[in-house]
């Protein structure tokens, strides 16, 4: 199987660099458009100059004259996984999440300027990698002045969203205090800019979200939410990016991981990191890690919540905080989605969250997460049916951005 994709990969980017016609038709796939509706049998899409013009059922879409072909009969096409909070350190990192399908990355602080700029040139077809939006350099402002200050920087950079963090990190860290971060939240909405906000505690989530925060990015992972909780998020339409994995990242380690073997794991992973992760000493640590074993009971309260959050009707949007050391970009969105439905949501509400809902959340939506005419052409063709079983978002037979074919 994986000799057929390689082949068919190979064929792809071979078209993609070759004189286009104006118009691409894309056929026979099975076809998952990201807008809810059901997926279309023996569709056809229909790409010029990287956006989709038309897409349908085969009888529905009439395919130009002299327009070039791509047959894709006996695949699954889904939009590319729109990452809602990501890391982006450098430009290689975009063509790593692009490699497993996420072809658009809202990077949640710390971006270098080359990446600020890359964010600037992507308006364009055929780009190459995965599209990115930044947040520039997390907030930690230790006074309300400071804090006004530090927003005003942030927003004379023209990032998407200020990101500031009320955490304790388990009780090892001072915590952001109210009049700091509140100050932050309005200034930054007296800048026109939204506020995103890491924490870890619901009576942190029920102060922020009073002080206007715009969006919660990660699990509340100490208690169950409540209904006062639901109200506040549901009341200004605040969307939750659960971050599962991020907590897996965190005890993982303490032996080596099965998908360390994954040879679609190790085509794109940090090798470097992987044998790193391997060494008996630092896996001793993790096993004797208080913090790893709280952040494993963590995760099953993050899973909880996200099941409930999802079940009352706030808006899910896929995150998985991956960039630093061991939160491998890519791979672990594609096993994001896998935790999202073992925590109890459908295949279907999974990729949603990852595709239209984390467009919708990140304010994207109008160019990426769903396959509809006027919006960039990114998506994953697969060799299987994500909606019968999530893991088969791991089939991936080839990825496109803006129209063309990435070498993978």
């Amino acid at each position: 199987m994986r000799i057929r994709a390689a082949v068919l990969v190979a064929a792809l980017a071979s078209m993609a660099g070759a004189q286009e016609p104006s118009v691409t038709a894309f056929t026979g796939a099975t076809l998952i458009d990201g807008t809810g509706r059901a997926s279309i049998a023996n569709a056809t899409m229909l790409v010029r100059d990287g956006r989709v013009v038309a897409v349908g059922a085969a009888a529905t879409v009439t395919i130009p004259a002299g327009a070039q072909r791509v047959a894709l009969a006996g695949k699954f096409v889904m939009p590319g996984l729109v990452n809602a909070h990501g890391h982006v350190s450098n430009l290689s990192d975009l063509a790593t999440y692009a490699a497993y399908g996420v072809t658009s990355v809202f990077s949640l602080g710390s971006e270098p300027a080359d990446v600020i700029a890359a964010r600037a040139e992507q308006s364009r077809p055929a780009l190459g990698r995965g599209r990115v939006w930044v947040a520039g350099p997390v907030l930690n402002p230790r006074n309300a002045a400071e804090a006004r200050a530090q927003v005003d920087g942030v927003a004379a950079q023209k990032t998407d969203i200020v990101k500031i963090r009320v955490d304790d990190n388990l009780g090892t860290t001072p915590k952001m205090v109210p009049e700091v971060y509140r100050a932050v939240i309005d200034q930054a909405h007296m800048d026109g800019m939204r506020a995103a906000v890491h924490l870890f505690y619901l009576n942190d989530a029920k102060a922020v979200l009073a002080a206007g925060a715009d969006f919660v990015a990660h699990s509340i992972r100490d208690v169950e939410v409540d209904a006062e909780v639901i109200s506040a998020l549901k009341a200004r339409g605040v969307c939750v990016s659960p971050t599962l994995m991020r907590e897996v990242s965190t005890f993982v380690y303490e032996s080596t991981p099965a998908w360390f073997t994954d040879p679609l794991f190790l085509s794109h992973a940090n090798l470097q990191w992987v044998s790193t992760l391997k060494e008996s000493a630092r896996q001793q640590a993790v096993r004797e890690s208080a913090s790893a074993q709280r952040y494993k009971v963590a995760l099953e309260m993050a899973s909880k919540n996200l099941k409930k959050l999802s079940d009352a009707g706030v808006m899910i949007a896929m995150g998985t905080d991956t960039g630093p050391m061991g939160r491998f970009q890519g791979y672990f969105e594609l096993m994001e989605l896998e935790l999202m439905v073992k925590a109890g949501l459908t295949s279907a509400q999974a990729i949603a969250a990852a595709t239209r809902d984390a467009a919708k959340c990140m304010k994207i939506d109008g160019q990426v997460g769903t396959l509809e005419a006027g919006k960039w052409a990114d998506f994953v063709v697969l060799d299987a049916d994500p909606l019968a079983n999530i893991s088969n978002v791991r089939t991936i037979a080839a990825v496109w951005v803006g129209g063309a074919a990435l070498a993978r």
